[in-house]
């Protein structure tokens, strides 16, 4: 005999069906993508800066003040024993640096006319950068360093000038902290402006009184 079935009234319940697992939601987004794209600007933005050091360097050999020297068949001599011509081509790269840091964050600001920390790194590094390679490549451009050969090729008792040198090296610091200041002043002045967050609603706030419309 076949057993009897199970009426359709006493079926064992369904097992229940296990959803299928959602995919795990991308935290990511496009967050990586955009880091990806500020990085490589922040990159070139460096490197465009740091080349402009050359014509700070162009600059500070032409507008700086040299220091007059003068030689016996013995000896070199300061020709202006109380001039002030190494202060003055201190003064003169601070001045160059400081106007050039103004200038690339300016420049850089009416490209992506937003911030960032990349782009304020970027402005920093390229900015030191190109203060180190104007100060070599004013160097380099200016009378040569081995005065005695100098002296020795000029004769005794002629002027020549003796070479470019940045006496205070923390004038190096000029053009990225100038840089700096600058793309954070125009961003806070001129950046773009986070929306204005909405009132917060409250339970009840519909059964206050509300005032009265003016007629």
């Amino acid at each position: 005999m076949t057993a009897p079935l199970t009426p359709p009234d006493n079926q064992p319940p369904d097992e229940p069906r296990h959803p299928a697992a959602a995919p795990a939601a991308d935290h990511g987004g496009p967050v990586g993508p955009e880091l990806a794209r500020e990085l490589r600007e922040g990159a070139l933005i460096a490197l465009v800066v740091a080349v402009s050091g050359v014509l700070l360097g162009v600059l500070w050999n032409w507008l700086a003040p040299h220091t007059p020297l003068i030689a016996d068949t013995r000896n070199v001599y300061l020709k202006n024993t109380e001039g002030e011509e190494a202060i003055g081509a201190d003064g003169t790269f601070v001045l160059l640096s400081l106007a050039f840091g103004a200038l690339t964050a300016a420049a850089v600001f009416l490209f992506r006319r937003r911030g960032g920390i990349p782009l304020v790194v970027a402005l920093v590094v390229g900015g030191l950068l190109g203060a180190v390679l104007g100060w070599v490549t004013g160097m380099w451009l200016g009378p040569t360093p081995d005065v005695a050969a100098h002296a020795k090729q000029v004769g005794p008792g002629v002027t020549f000038n003796g070479p470019l040198r940045l006496q205070a090296k923390g004038a190096l610091l000029a053009w990225p902290i100038a840089g700096m200041l600058t793309q954070l002043a125009l961003t806070g002045l001129f950046g773009p402006r986070d929306p204005e967050p909405d009132a917060p609603h409250w339970p009840g706030d519909e059964h206050l009184p509300q005032p009265p419309e003016a007629h």
